[in-house]
Parts: structure tokens; sequence; C-alpha cells
């Protein structure tokens, strides 16, 4: 994000995005700021040696919704928000990348189990992020929750999927296919 921040808020702006959540700021501290155009980035900022770091921005409107920030590392960071009558709840998150050491993935997939259990049946929940799986066509045994148009073969670990199975979540990219994103 460094030196993006008001490209980021153009292109919110134009796009007419309320919320968006970015992963790799690798900005420092755990902070709230202003990006431009009147959009705020409450974000959690880099590990120990400069890297990840997540956030949230939020429109105008938006920022004026927010109850409770919620940041459990430089992974994961939780925005709840009033939206009309509703409580949504905004999680960016960031996981370890495929190869890394395993108890950096457990940490990163615990962190969030607990993050998502802390959330109230009643509220809504938006999930968005980089969780760095490839999870591929779908198969009959998990149709639940991945409809088919996955790209390519699902990495061996499949992490994304056993998460998206335990807590009834769907993974909505692949419920479209790339003519479902047409203007």
């Amino acid at each position: 994000m460094t030196g993006r921040s008001r490209e980021v808020a153009d292109v919110t702006e134009r796009r007419k995005i309320d919320i968006l959540c970015v992963q790799e700021t690798r900005w420092k501290g755990k902070k709230v700021r202003e990006i431009g155009s009147g959009f705020k980035m409450l974000y959690s900022g880099t590990d120990e040696r400069g890297r990840c770091g997540v956030g949230v921005v939020l429109s105008k409107e938006m920022k004026e919704n927010v109850v409770e920030i919620e940041r459990k590392s430089c992974k994961i960071v939780k925005v709840k928000l009033c939206c009309g009558g509703h409580i949504l709840n905004a999680v960016s998150a960031y996981a370890p990348q495929v190869g890394c050491d395993e108890e950096g993935k457990n940490r990163f997939w615990r962190e969030m189990d607990e993050m998502i259990t802390s959330i109230e049946m009643e509220e809504r929940l938006v999930i968005e992020g980089d969780l760095n799986e490839h999870i591929g066509r779908s198969r009959e045994s998990i149709t639940r929750v991945h409809e088919g148009h996955g790209v390519g073969e699902m990495n061996e670990e499949e992490l994304i999927v056993d998460f998206a199975l335990s807590f009834d979540l769907a993974i909505n990219n692949t419920f479209l296919t790339s003519k479902n994103y047409a203007t």
C-alpha cells in the first residue's frame, strides 16, 4: 500500500465499492488512516519482517457505521458494521502460502476459527482475502460450499474447503463463471 493508497481510493470510488478488503499492505502498526476521497482504511500492520498486513477500506458512508475493529494478527482483521439494521462482519485475511511452515498455517486457521466462532449467529459475515490455495473444480463431496467453477487442480491440503464446510460457508467465486462477470 505504500504509495498506492490514493490509487486504491480512486479505484474504489470509481467502481462504487463501499467495503474493500486488502492484503499485503506492508504498513506498520494497527491504525486507522484516511486514504483519500473520504475513504478510510482500518488495518493491522506487518509482521517482524515487514511482510503481510491486512486492512479494510470503507467508503465515506460506511466508515460512519463501524461498531468494532478486531485485529487478530498481521494476517486477520475484522471490522463490524451496522448496515441497514443488520450487523455485518467484514474479515480481511491473508493465509500463509503453500510451502510455509505448518505451525504458521495452523496458527492462522486457529485464529480464523476463533474469529468466526466469536460472531453471533444472527450477524452476517463476509470473508475476503488471499487464502493461498487452489481449490480447483468441484468434487461431489463438497458441492455445498463449491459450485464447480474453479480453475485447475485442488491443492492437497484443502484447508479452505475444510474451513468452509466446518462453518457452512460458500466459496463464492466458484459459483460464478467468467461470463457472470461481464458488465
